[in-house]
């Protein structure tokens, strides 16, 4: 049998029995992918992805935790942007590894670069390309997602099934979805058009019409509550009298702390104390429409009958402060505040009023869900590792990991700003007041390490000092002191080996013992060797 004829033109063209044979490969592989998720029936997975969440400053605000039965008190973000998060919990790799460093796509978000050489390699396309789950997407993806330098909204990403992206960055009103690689655009009609709410219709609606014969993947990622801070109606005067924690931290100089922490001026004015304060209430308000999203999701699966074999993850990609140190307000510092997200979880074998002390990364997302799928982290090229034998009470904490690692690279102007001349030029995000939350030089990574004998953080700056900051989280929670001088030196010695160790793995040497784990070795030797982490060329000197 001829599987090819060829025109007049001799241009090689398919022939029908070539079409009626790649009909039946798919419809083959499709009736095997069916038999195998009803032979193996698998749990269906729901991610739920907040923007700007903290936990550290009382964000969370005791909501949410009505729907979950297990949360993680210790889970860290591998970078406090949302770009360099994201791509984090996509591929399960360290910045270092997936390459994205800011939201621009110069620093490599949603670029032709990260859709040739990453996106293939997401656990969405992964579970996609196994072909038992069916997969879904609305929401936020990536900050530039729908550049038209980088295919516009016509892209939709491998992995996904179904797809409603938010073109850009969150917004609430008069923003463009990309539904399955065609724009719909939105306005500022609240009941067709807010987004919070657009995404739960649009995941109910998947709920009610998906295949019931094969298990899915569905994530929604909201708007909530990153700027600008718009509330649905119904919400807006909640929380009237709520204020920015005044917790040690706030509003006092950062002593002894990398330069663009000092320079924030202390105290802060009133007017400025009085915005920050406001943008916490709005910050509130946002997150009572995520509330009824996750309640409608919680209340269509039990509806379904398909609550109990789900497993539902609650989670943000990257934590924020409002006026601690004196900072106004944003993300993208190594302090707690910035890098420690909420983590809920429900699902089976889960049992509820869970608590868990053990260190969970956001690099860890995907091979978890891997994991839940019935798949193992070895064979993907992931950093993370999967938690789910800790969610369900079968992992030995004494053999879990005991450090991850946090790593930052800071953005900055190549001019002076205006308004701020004397604060020259390389630095970014500056208020009014000429208070800059970033800078070329605020590039940092960190060892962040919690064990039973150290909870301890251990940074370097990548700046003419290589400037250190060491916090004993035990004694100072709120990261007061910088001990970098006045810590044992064969301590620092040692973190300052794990971190090169770090920023230099990939896959399963990134899952190697930390500086408080039994099985660590410590070789002096390798001191300042080949493990030099990478430097920005474009960073200028500063201060």
């Amino acid at each position: 049998m001829a599987l090819f004829v060829f025109n007049s033109a001799s241009k090689m063209v398919s022939s029908p029995f070539v079409i009626l044979h790649c009909i039946l490969i798919c419809v083959t592989l499709h009736c095997n992918n069916l038999a195998e998720a009803q032979m193996n029936p698998r749990p269906n997975i729901v991610l739920i992805l907040t923007d700007d969440l903290d936990v550290s400053i009382g964000g969370m605000a005791s909501i949410f935790s009505k729907n979950f039965l297990l949360s993680f008190s210790v889970v860290f973000v591998a970078s406090p942007l949302c770009c360099p998060s994201r791509a984090s919990i996509l591929t399960g790799k360290y910045p270092h590894n997936h390459h994205v460093v800011n939201n621009t796509l110069e620093g490599n978000c949603s670029s032709t670069a990260w859709q040739k050489t990453q996106e293939p390699e997401t656990f969405p396309a992964f579970l996609q390309k196994h072909g038992i789950y069916q997969t879904f997407f609305a929401g936020k993806y990536l900050n530039e997602y729908g550049n038209k330098k980088s295919g516009g909204v016509e892209h939709v990403p491998p992995g996904w099934d179904h797809w409603f992206a938010l073109e850009r960055n969150s917004k609430y009103y008069n923003y463009t979805l990309s539904v399955n690689g065609r724009a719909q655009r939105h306005g500022q009609n609240y009941s067709e058009d807010y987004l919070t709410d657009v995404l739960a219709n649009i995941s109910i609606d998947f709920l009610e019409n998906k295949s019931n014969r094969r298990p899915f993947f569905m994530m929604v990622s909201t708007p909530a509550p990153h700027s600008p801070w718009t509330a649905a109606p119904q919400y807006e005067n909640n929380f009237p009298n709520i204020k920015a924690p005044r917790d040690p931290n706030f509003n006092v100089h950062g002593k002894d702390k990398h330069w663009l922490i000092r320079q924030a001026k202390t105290p802060m004015t009133n007017s400025s104390v009085e915005f920050l304060d406001n943008a916490y209430r709005k910050r509130w308000r946002t997150l009572l429409s995520v509330d009824d999203l996750v309640e409608k999701v919680v209340r269509k699966l039990e509806v379904r009958g398909e609550l109990s074999k789900t497993y539902l993850i609650f989670t943000s990609d990257n934590g924020y402060h409002t006026g601690q140190f004196s900072l106004p307000m944003d993300k993208r510092q190594l302090y707690e505040f910035d890098i420690r997200v909420p983590l809920l979880v429900r699902g089976p074998n889960i049992k509820p009023n869970q608590t868990s002390p053990l260190l969970i990364a956001n690099v860890d997302l995907g091979p978890t869900i891997l994991d839940i799928a019935g798949y193992s982290v070895n064979e993907t090229q992931m950093d993370g590792m999967s938690f789910l034998p800790i969610m369900t009470g079968k992992g030995n904490s004494s053999t879990w990991r005991s450090d991850v690692l946090v790593e930052y690279e800071g953005e900055g102007s190549n001019i002076s700003d205006p308004a701020c001349p004397l604060l020259g030029p390389g630095v970014s995000e500056c208020f009014p007041d000429c208070v800059c939350e970033d800078s070329y030089n605020n590039t940092y990574a960190c060892v962040r390490t919690v064990a039973q004998a150290a909870n301890l953080q251990y940074c370097e700056f990548d700046d003419n000092e290589v400037f250190v900051e060491v916090y004993n989280l035990t004694a100072d929670p709120f990261q007061l002191s910088n001990i970098a001088k006045s810590i044992d030196q064969e301590v620092l010695e040692k973190m300052n080996h794990r971190l090169m160790m770090l920023q230099s793995c990939s896959g399963q040497s990134c899952r190697t013992p930390g500086v408080y784990d039994s099985q660590f070795r410590f070789d002096p030797r390798l001191m300042f060797s080949s493990l030099v982490p990478h430097r920005n060329k474009r960073r200028q000197t500063l201060k």
